[in-house]
């Protein structure tokens, strides 16, 4: 196994968090990182600069519990949220829009559209709203019978991937709450991501299905193809032109997929948080740079960027 393990030596690496990040995400083009710090609040940074942009505070200057956080595909907006509650920031001015708090069901997922003209809640209780701030119009989603994990939306906002405990994702349009595709698992659905080009959608399940599908017909593209029992993913993304795929995990690994075959391309091991025993980290963001290489950012605070295999 010696000879087929990659190289992963990050080209760069960049600090964002001294004591681990609970959650964070990277633009589309890999230039802008949003950390929730586990000791200082929530930073914006452009990728490979020493100081934050902005800091955020979510609900004044107490611990910071930021567990979700969401960059629009056009890099203007940012969602954050907590268990309880969740906000809209601009990403050109670094102020707040917004601040609404969810009393019936803790969030476990937030989204955000271009323009922050939309956004995406995930609940507890099986209930995914979508709001727009500035209209305030609200619409209800019920197609899910249980706990939903995972939420995205489309840059418009016309579409949204929902996939809960039910073994269902579902893609559905914002104006009417209609269902326009089912895609079902044997077991719960644990990450669901849309292409920005209004291509694929992708859903993954806690055990052995990872399938990409046509977002027109619903029909499936392609399944990823790995030997181990199961693969959980914390965040996928697609290359713009439409033939890679790539994905974080909960164990430090990145991995690059060929999107029309399912094989993996590359894996790539993220630097662990080195105070926790075993040391680990969980891989929270992952984009495709301007320069083709590929950047992550993770639960231990840092940012690497990494070469691309070819």
């Amino acid at each position: 196994m010696g000879c087929s393990v990659p190289d992963t030596t990050p080209i760069q690496q960049w600090r964002h968090v001294e004591e681990g990040a609970y959650a964070a995400d990277i633009s589309t083009d890999g230039t802008l990182a949003v950390v929730s710090g586990v000791n200082n609040g929530v930073n914006v940074w452009r990728i490979g600069q020493s100081e934050p942009l902005f800091h955020w505070s979510h609900q004044g200057e107490g611990n910071n519990l930021v567990m979700s956080v969401h960059i629009s595909a056009d890099k203007r907006y940012v969602v954050t949220a907590d268990r309880e509650a969740f906000a809209l920031w601009s990403l050109e001015t670094g102020e707040p829009e917004g601040f609404w708090r969810i009393d019936e069901a803790s969030i476990r997922d937030v989204a955000v559209t271009n323009n922050g003209n939309g956004i995406l809640v995930a609940r507890s209780n099986g209930k995914v709203m979508y709001f727009e701030p500035r209209t305030s119009r609200r619409l209800e989603f019920f197609g899910h019978q249980e706990k939903v994990n995972s939420i995205d939306i489309s840059p418009n906002g016309k579409y949204a991937l929902t996939g809960g405990n039910d073994y269902i994702a579902y893609l559905w349009n914002t104006d009417t709450g209609q269902i326009i595709h089912t895609f079902t698992h044997p077991t719960r659905v644990t990450k669901v991501a849309l292409d920005d080009e209004g291509r694929y959608a992708f859903t993954a399940d806690s055990q052995s299905k990872s399938q990409v599908w046509d977002v027109q017909t619903g029909q499936p593209v392609t399944a990823l193809k790995f030997a181990s029992r199961q693969k959980i993913f914390t965040d996928v993304e697609f290359s713009k032109d439409g033939r890679y795929l790539l994905t974080g995990s909960p164990a430090r690994k990145v991995y690059l997929w060929d999107l029309k075959s399912g094989e993996q391309i590359q894996s790539i091991q993220v630097a662990s948080r080195e105070s926790i025993s075993p040391p680990t980290a969980v891989v929270y963001g992952v984009a495709f740079l301007p320069n083709d290489n590929i950047v992550s950012i993770s639960s231990s605070g840092l940012a690497e960027e990494w070469q691309r295999e070819r």
